[in-house]
């Protein structure tokens, strides 16, 4: 069973301006004459972490890690103005010239596997393949799963926790409900509104894992991650419904590798058989024993493989 590769530190750190006032933070690790790969963090709000670099070979790749707008070390944390999803593909081709780079691997989990399907349809020369995780496909059904009728009666508990916090006509739209309450003028209530969004979403992620006391505090950064999610999901994440599923044709000539655990709640494995039937050059890879984030042996195991599997295909 493989592991992640030893911990590295980046041979090189950037701070692109992007415009609008975004700044976005850019690494890069491995080995600078290797393969291109580009990781995309999920959320949308979170960022990339040390660990994320010891998923590539620093042998075979050059990886390249992003913050992506408003999100970690990029720049104004938290902020939304001119976030949207275009804007984020933009600024994925505009680092992709900026660091002379011909063509990439595309590696990303949940929202970052979303991303990067998005920009593959947009920019299908100048990719080399996929290796998606927990594949997440931004459609009503996808939402509705996570917040209305779904993952709700997996933790009725949590979910009766969460609910209350809405009216009965708040209620029938919880997404818009709570990114209303954490973008009012009342600090108190939007901090105490992430915490109930934090809550619930690691809940769903982690299942019985996660058993935070009562007075746990809200984590360091949840406020600016929650804001960012919630802007992404009340605007359908700036994208027609279906797109990524329609727009599939575009990159059918792609290799593609997708990972799924058999037991993501957040992501049902729907999704990643979808996404596998749309992608003819696809692998698919269900795995019984886990659940929607890259931890434990079994996942960890599987993306490494995939990732590896890649360098032998693409010829280092």
């Amino acid at each position: 069973m493989k592991s992640l590769y030893p911990p590295i530190e980046p041979y090189a750190i950037h701070r692109f301006g992007v415009g609008n006032g975004h700044e976005v933070y850019v690494e890069e690790c491995g080995n600078p004459e290797g393969i291109p790969a580009v990781f995309l963090h999920g959320g949308p709000g979170s960022g990339c972490k040390s660990h994320h670099r010891s998923f590539f070979d620093p042998e075979r790749y050059r990886a390249i890690l992003v913050d992506q707008r408003g999100c970690g070390r990029s720049a104004p944390h938290g902020g939304v103005r001119s976030n949207t999803t275009r804007h984020l593909v933009g600024d994925l081709e505009s680092i992709r010239t900026r660091l002379n780079v011909p063509k990439w691997l595309l590696f990303g989990g949940s929202w970052g596997a979303a991303l990067a399907l998005l920009y593959a349809q947009a920019y299908p020369e100048q990719v080399s393949g996929l290796v998606l995780r927990g594949s997440f496909l931004a459609r009503k059904r996808d939402v509705d799963w996570f917040v209305r009728d779904g993952a709700s009666r997996l933790h009725p508990e949590s979910w009766q926790r969460f609910i209350d916090n809405f009216d009965s006509k708040e209620r029938a739209n919880p997404v818009r409900a709570i990114h209303g309450r954490i973008n009012g003028a009342d600090e108190l209530e939007q901090r105490r509104m992430a915490k109930e969004w934090w809550l619930w979403s690691t809940r769903v992620t982690l299942g019985e894992a996660f058993n935070p006391p009562d007075d746990e505090p809200l984590p360091v950064g949840a406020l600016s991650q929650c804001r960012i999610e919630l802007h992404y999901a009340a605007a359908r994440y700036f994208i027609r419904e279906g797109q990524i599923l329609e727009d599939c044709p575009r990159i059918s000539h792609l290799p593609a590798i997708i990972v799924h655990g058999r037991q993501d709640r957040v992501c049902p494995p729907e999704a990643a058989w979808l996404l596998h039937r749309a992608l003819p050059r696809s692998e698919l890879k269900i795995l019984p024993n886990s659940g929607h984030i890259a931890q434990g042996e079994e996942m960890i195991d599987a993306l490494v493989r995939a990732l590896d599997s890649m360098a032998e295909r693409l010829g280092s």
